[in-house]
């Protein structure tokens, strides 16, 4: 089979490589140019294209290098700027995966005859039981599990796609690095945002390309607390670098208000919801597999512990179902709107879908 394979210059999309080669694939090896801008994190850097060309001289196979910043700005980093300007918080390597790293290297292996597209994910592909369509299934590692990164891939796309790394542990996937001698194979994992510096941070990013606005902090009861420089820096739950005076109860932020520029504070209690609606979901096998399952299990960020929730299609407008109500079964914290919400079976193990977090539900 030809497989067109992303090689980020990380350890395992090296070794994703390399098993394929080992099974006998036609394969060519692929690294994504997408952001052209100052870059010190991430997975985007000078070195890392050159790992991954290394990479694949090793292995004997082609490397190709796609230019995609074009997509990468439109589709990610534009996003990005707008969503702090509307008090949101975006998961930039969410859209990445939905936008470029899959939709966008799909097409291109299709115009190039490619049979299969593969990553260096941790996260598994496998027949639905009754043949109805493929299921995307969380790593065998589940510490390094990156299913929920990966939950928008819909059926076209993930049918012919593959992550051979799966079916790895992370110390597995290092040990077959080094005994093939890969350059990679005590490389360090990305864990930031490619195009936020770990020496200005957001601040510095976002500061050259949105005016900021400061606000008041005000307590539950509407009494003035404090004021930070800018309102488009506050994210839901923060606690620190809200302007307040330490020594004090512990105070989170549990109401962000862009237009009136205010900035409300609570205890930790004044957090817990009932549910979200959720918007423009996906689904993996479609929705209708909802009721099959009394409950599901909800995770809200990469490595969050799932909780158990109902979840309800709602509609919305679309004539489909973008849109649904989760109700956690014990209250939890309220999601920062803009997060995404990944829905699972109640085993935990496959996907079902996912979407954006919206509104908290009120009892």
């Amino acid at each position: 089979m030809k497989v067109m394979v992303a090689m980020s210059g990380g350890v395992d999309s090296s070794v994703a490589a390399a098993l394929l080669v080992e099974q006998g694939h036609d394969v060519v090896g692929v690294t994504m140019r997408l952001w052209g801008g100052e870059s010190d994190t991430g997975c985007c850097s000078v070195s890392d294209v050159d790992d991954a060309r290394r990479v694949a001289q090793q292995l004997g196979i082609d490397h190709l290098v796609f230019n995609f910043s074009d997509d990468f700005d439109t589709h990610v980093v534009a996003p990005y700027v707008q969503a702090h300007t509307a008090g949101l918080t975006p998961n930039p390597c969410i859209e990445c995966n939905r936008h470029v790293k899959f939709a966008r290297l799909s097409e291109r292996a299709t115009l190039l005859g490619f049979d299969a597209v593969a990553t260096g994910h941790h996260a598994r592909v496998t027949p639905a039981a009754d043949g109805s369509h493929v299921e995307l299934e969380r790593g065998l590692d589940r510490a390094k599990d990156q299913s929920y990164v990966v939950h928008m891939i819909d059926q076209a796309e993930l049918a012919r796609t593959m992550f051979p790394v799966g079916d790895m542990t992370k110390t597995d996937v290092r040990a077959h690095a080094a005994r093939l001698g890969l350059r990679t194979a005590t490389k360090p994992d990305s864990q930031d945002v490619c195009f936020i510096t770990s020496t200005g941070g957001r601040t510095a990013f976002l500061g050259t390309r949105i005016p900021f606005r400061s606000a008041s902090v005000v307590d539950t009861a509407g009494a003035v607390v404090g004021s930070v420089p800018a309102v488009e820096m506050v994210t839901l739950g923060q606690r620190r670098g809200i302007g307040l005076p330490g020594g004090g109860p512990k105070r989170f932020v549990v109401d962000i208000d862009v237009e009136a520029a205010v900035v409300t504070v609570g205890d930790e209690a004044d957090l817990l919801t009932p549910g979200h609606t959720v918007r423009e979901m996906t689904w993996v096998g479609g929705s209708h597999r909802l009721a099959d399952f009394e409950h599901v299990l909800v995770q809200c960020s990469a490595h969050g512990t799932p909780q158990r929730a109902t979840v309800t299609v709602v509609a919305d407008g679309t004539g489909g179902s973008r849109s649904v109500e989760v109700r956690w079964l014990d209250r939890q914290r309220r999601i920062a709107p803009g997060q995404s919400v990944v829905l699972y079976d109640p085993t935990d193990r496959f996907v079902l879908g996912g979407g954006i977090a919206a509104a908290p539900l009120t009892d």
